[in-house]
């Protein structure tokens, strides 16, 4: 008997669920009773404006156009005009016969299923359809956004958007076929900020398939919510005059404030132009096509000889590590001789000290330094020294991603103890061997990003912070590693004779051997070092990194120019026009700003990508 209750109560109680259960289905939550009825039912998609971008004062570098997207239906496709619809949309009549069979023959896959059939009418074709839109049934447009660019620079910054192809919607199941996303630049790197939220309005059909009306009033449809702006670290003005002195060049210029990492302007030259990136559907096989690969970023790609410019690493590591003191001085007789070779120098008063020799960069005071460095007692054999000596380079950013929000950063190039056992034989290899690593040559490369990181380096007196293109975060967890001090793990005075013989460089006067007197601003103290990088594939390349003011430094830069020469030539004016117009607003120097503007240094050179 206790059985036959327990059993009833059982029965009783599983009713009562299935009765409450199905009174939540059908009278508190519509949504199944939606999904039932979706045969009957349309959704039209809402995109969601793009999130702008602006510049670190609030300009609008990269702003939004209402454009209109056609879309079909093919199973509502009935007979229509259409060489009047080609004439509407400026179309190919044997295209669209050809599309629309497509859709005709595959009806039975595609159902009710919507697909985009023009991408980005203008408004004015728009127009022009919506006064007939009742003669192409099946046909209906819908709202998108369109990238627009006040400033005419910073498009290879900035990078573009195009429609998700199926290796990205693969990844990323919460988009569909027919959604834009960034392709490159800020526009990848910042997709999930920028590209907001898809809404959908629902529509209900009839007995007939066609669409007559809003479900329930509207009350179920769904808003898009607009994507989030982006405030980045660029300075309007500067990025653009920026690009006004690389016309006719091939290089790039990277400037950061060294006191947060913000990277104030960034340009790669030849580049993109904002026309190219407007229509870069359009123009994508030309683009492509360009021998100067206009989408391929140097300034983060491309990995150069730094020259020069890398002595000061030298110079700095060899003073942590007790094989130098300021006073350090050694002679040139016009280079560095050793058995089997020498190093060249040009011709300057000797001996030098430590600053003397960053102020006339001396090539054979860099070959005792580097050499005293791989003879040092405390880390032998040469091999140990060699990795000290590496590890302690890459703790200024060399050979490592400096983990920028550039999403196709390069970390640069530096040789390893395998290296040389390849190129010369396990243990047969020595600090001649190796001896252009002294002056920047050799094995190692670096992009322009980390030459003007070194930049913020000295400037900051032995720390960076990542450089970045945000200045205010979008989450601050991932803004976080953007406000971290990375240490150099050199003392504080060390740097002093660095940056005192970097300021004589510029500053010193005419004939004492400064070799960056082009940067010369009367009333900035600039602090620079020039660089001339060997190419083997033509005339040597010109490097400057500089910052100022010496002693509160609002600007980094390094200025990279290939097959321009020596680096106080054109790179050092180049970089001291951009630190005056940044610092000053305006530039009062127009004879060295027309000379730069009107230099045309354009030699083509083949782009070689390194591996990462």
């Amino acid at each position: 008997m206790d059985k036959k209750i327990l059993l009833i109560s059982g029965i009783i109680v599983i009713a009562i669920c299935l009765t409450i259960r199905l009174f939540y289905l059908q009278i508190v939550d519509s949504r199944y009773k939606i999904n039932a009825e979706n045969n009957a039912l349309s959704y039209q998609t809402k995109y969601p404006a793009r999130g702008e971008i602006k510049d670190r004062n609030g300009n609008t570098l990269v702003g939004n156009k209402t454009t209109y997207d056609i879309m079909i239906t093919p199973i509502d496709v009935k007979e229509f005009d259409t060489i009047d619809f080609c004439n509407t949309f400026h179309l190919d009549y044997q295209t669209i016969v050809k599309k629309l069979e497509n859709y005709r023959q595959n009806r039975r896959k595609i159902g009710y299923q919507s697909f985009t059939f023009i991408k980005q009418v203008s408004a004015k074709d728009y127009n022009l359809f919506a006064e007939k839109a009742y003669k192409f049934p099946g046909f209906y447009a819908i709202s998108r956004t369109a990238r627009i660019y006040p400033y005419e620079a910073g498009a290879s910054l900035y990078g573009y958007i195009n429609e998700a192809d199926s290796a990205y919607l693969a990844k990323h199941p919460e988009y569909k076929r027919g959604d834009y996303v960034g392709i490159t630049g800020l526009e990848r790197s910042y997709e999930d900020v920028l590209c907001g939220k898809k809404g959908y309005n629902i529509m209900v059909r009839d007995v007939h398939n066609r669409v007559r009306q809003s479900f329930r009033n509207g009350e179920l449809d769904v808003e898009a919510v607009p994507g989030k702006d982006l405030i980045a670290s660029i300075d309007g003005p500067l990025q653009q005059y920026g690009e006004k002195l690389m016309s006719n060049k091939v290089g790039s210029i990277v400037a950061i404030e060294p006191s947060t990492g913000e990277i104030l302007c960034i340009v790669s030259a030849p580049g993109l132009s904002v026309e190219d990136l407007s229509n870069i559907r359009q123009e994508y096989s030309k683009i492509a096509a360009d021998p100067y690969k206009p989408m391929f970023n140097r300034a983060v790609m491309s990995a150069y000889p730094p020259g020069s410019v890398f002595k000061a690493v030298n110079a700095l590591i060899a003073q942590q590590n007790g094989v130098i003191t300021p006073q350090t001085k050694f002679s040139c007789a016009r280079g560095f001789f050793y058995s089997g070779g020498k190093m060249g120098c040009h011709g300057h008063r000797t001996p030098l000290d430590l600053k003397e020799s960053i102020m006339m960069s001396c090539n054979a005071y860099y070959a005792n330094v580097f050499r005293g460095m791989m003879r040092d007692p405390a880390h032998q054999p040469i091999a140990n020294a060699f990795e000290h000596w590496k590890e302690q380079v890459m703790k200024f950013g060399f050979g490592v991603k400096l983990g920028s929000d550039f999403p196709a950063e390069l970390q640069g190039t530096l040789p390893s103890i395998k290296t040389y056992d390849r190129i010369h034989g396990q243990g047969r290899w020595n600090a001649f061997n190796i001896l252009s690593l002294a002056i920047g040559q050799g094995e190692v490369g670096a992009t322009p990003l980390q030459i003007a990181n070194l930049a913020a380096i000295i400037a900051n007196r032995g720390y960076y912070i990542i450089p970045h293109l945000i200045k205010s975060p979008p989450d601050s967890a991932r803004m976080a590693k953007y406000t971290q001090k990375h240490w150099v793990d050199v003392e504080a005075q060390h740097f002093e004779p660095v940056i005192q013989g970097m300021y004589l460089a510029v500053n010193a006067p005419q004939g004492a051997g400064g070799t960056a007197r082009r940067a010369f601003i009367n009333d900035i103290a600039v602090c620079g070092k020039t660089g001339t990088a060997q190419n083997p594939h033509g005339k040597d390349h010109s490097v400057f990194m500089c910052f100022a003011p010496k002693d509160d430094p609002k600007i980094a830069v390094c200025v990279y120019l290939e097959n321009s020469g020596a680096g106080g030539t054109w790179a050092a004016p180049v970089a001291s026009l951009i630190v005056e117009k940044y610092l000053k607003g305006e530039v009062s120097r127009k004879d060295v700003e027309q000379a730069v503007i009107h230099q045309n240094l354009k030699v083509f050179v083949p782009v070689k990508t390194r591996r990462r």
